[in-house]
């Protein structure tokens, strides 16, 4: 008679301390997701977090606070009348320039910076701020009023 060989298989009996860390993982995942949920997301008070190029030119007349975040080459390309020019790599040393009582458009040439400008100033502590979806290439793309030069 052949002696039989008893083999065990590690992958379908795990040891105990390898369960323990893998529940012990689960739990500190599930810890941090609930504490990102409760951590409040930077949200504009009165002013959805991105509007048309319709909206924002709605807002620019209405009086809000035109702000660009490109750079003063792409200023001087083109922009929007009467904004104001903070390159978004600025923008956090220049906050004291923004003004916290009025709304706040923040552009860019087609949407991206405008995005993280408007973050860090809600982060800042700003209350009503958003961006222009398409940026400065789509307001003039439909024919709204733009300058040139500095």
């Amino acid at each position: 008679m052949k002696p039989r060989l008893k083999v065990k298989s590690l992958a379908l009996r795990p040891s105990l301390p390898v369960i323990s860390w893998l529940l012990l993982g689960l739990a500190i995942l599930a810890a941090l997701a609930g504490l990102s949920a409760c951590a409040p997301a930077p949200v504009a008070e009165g002013l959805a977090r991105e509007v048309s190029v319709a909206q924002a030119g709605e807002l620019r007349d209405a009086g809000a606070f035109i702000l660009d975040v490109r750079t003063p080459e792409e200023w001087n390309q083109v922009h929007i009348p009467d904004s104001t020019l903070i390159p978004l790599d600025q923008l956090p040393s220049r906050l004291a320039e923004v003004p916290q009582d009025e709304q706040i458009v923040v552009v860019c040439r087609s949407g991206n910076r405008s995005a993280e400008g408007r973050n860090i100033l809600l982060n800042a502590g700003f209350p009503e701020v958003t961006s222009m979806a398409g940026g400065v290439t789509a307001w003039y793309a439909q024919g709204l009023p733009t300058v040139s030069g500095p």
